[in-house]
Formats: C-alpha cells, structure tokens, sequence
C-alpha cells in the first residue's frame, strides 16, 4: 500500500492559507490524487466545537498554556479520526496549521519554552509530524491588513498586539532554518498565483514516482 502525504501550511495571520489549500487541492485532484484538505483546530467534530473555544472570545481569555492544552486535545482527535486513516489509504491531506503553529503563537509569542511544547507533542503524538511543511512568509504588518476585510467572531488571534504577531514571524524563520529538510518557505507577498506554482513543485517533489 502506498502511504499518503500529509502537507501543512504555516503562516502568520493573512498570510494566504486558505487560498493556497484550494489550489494545491485542485491540482492534485486534477493529476488523479485523493486530496483531502482540512484545517486546525478543527477537521473532526470534536475538534471543531474545541475551535469555537481557542479563536473566539476576548484575546485574554486562555493562558498560552491553557491553549496549548485545548490545541493538542483537538489535534489528537483530528489525527486519530481525520489525517492517519486518509494517509493509510494513501491519501495526500493538506492542513491549515498543524504542530509549528503550536511552537509559534503559544511558544515564541505566548511565552511556553519549545522543550515544554515538543514534549507534550511527544506524549500526544509521538514522532507524528508532516512529509512537508509550506511556510507562506509575510511581513506582520500586511497580514493584519488583508485580515481587516473578515467578518465573523474567529478573530482572537488577530486581534492581539502587533509586537506579537511580530514574534510569531521570527518563530516562523527560526523553525524553517532548524528543520530545511521539512519546511520550504514560500513568499507571500508573490501574486496567488506565484506562490501557488511554488507550492505545487514543492509538492511534487515529495510524491511516490
């Protein structure tokens, strides 16, 4: 049986996401591939009625740690449920956020030590981590900008301070210099379309032949 290939994107809030997971999505799906794209916290029920908890709500309202706690319990269930059965059937599974996001907002920018964080990932998950990791790299400054034109309550992370969002980028560049092999950074102030075709060569540079 061929194994999947599980991809995440990464990012600073605005950073293009979304739009780069419907991309890459039509593509694979156009080249014969199963795609399934999915999203954290979320991408099972349970996990998403633990989103509803972490992105709305005053910005104050989890400690670092408590969030870290409700991200880990819905990222247990969106991989037990979710990302290892549709890789076990070989599936390419594309997720909005995974783990670096973990070390980012609730590390380097909520102030947890990475030892800590890395090793509640080890009790949850073992060595369970992403064949490949797209960071789309902006400037803070104009992701909180493209942010503006949202509508809805998800907007707690967006809503902290600049100086935050600040830290999250650099975390961002230090985990993409600490595992190369893993994290290809893309820029993200290319055109869509640009950062797109970026993304599908590094995609298939990680298929099966």
């Amino acid at each position: 049986m061929v194994k999947g290939l599980f991809v995440t994107l990464e990012g600073g809030e605005g950073a293009g996401k979304s739009t780069l997971a419907r991309s890459l999505q039509a593509d694979l799906k156009a080249a014969g591939y199963e795609v399934i794209v999915t999203r954290e916290p979320g991408g099972t029920p349970g996990a998403e009625e633990i989103r509803q908890l972490l992105v709305e709500g005053k910005t104050d309202r989890w400690s670092a740690m408590t969030e870290a706690l409700l991200f880990y319990a819905a990222r247990n269930d969106h991989v037990e449920k979710a990302i290892r059965p549709a890789l076990d059937r070989g599936a390419i599974v594309i997720s909005d956020r995974f783990a670096d996001s973990t070390l980012a907002y609730q590390g380097a920018a909520g102030g947890i030590s990475m030892d800590r964080l890395r090793q509640l990932h080890t009790l949850v998950l073992g060595e369970f981590q992403p064949d490949l990791t797209l960071l789309i790299d902006i400037p803070p400054e104009l992701g909180i900008d493209r942010t503006q034109a949202r509508l809805g309550l998800e907007i707690r992370f967006e809503s902290k301070e600049m100086e935050f969002h600040r830290r999250l980028r650099a975390c961002y560049h230090q985990l993409a210099e600490l595992a190369p092999e893993r994290i290809e950074t893309l820029d993200g102030t290319a055109s869509p379309d640009d950062v797109a075709m970026a993304a599908i060569m590094a995609v298939r540079r990680r298929l099966p032949e």
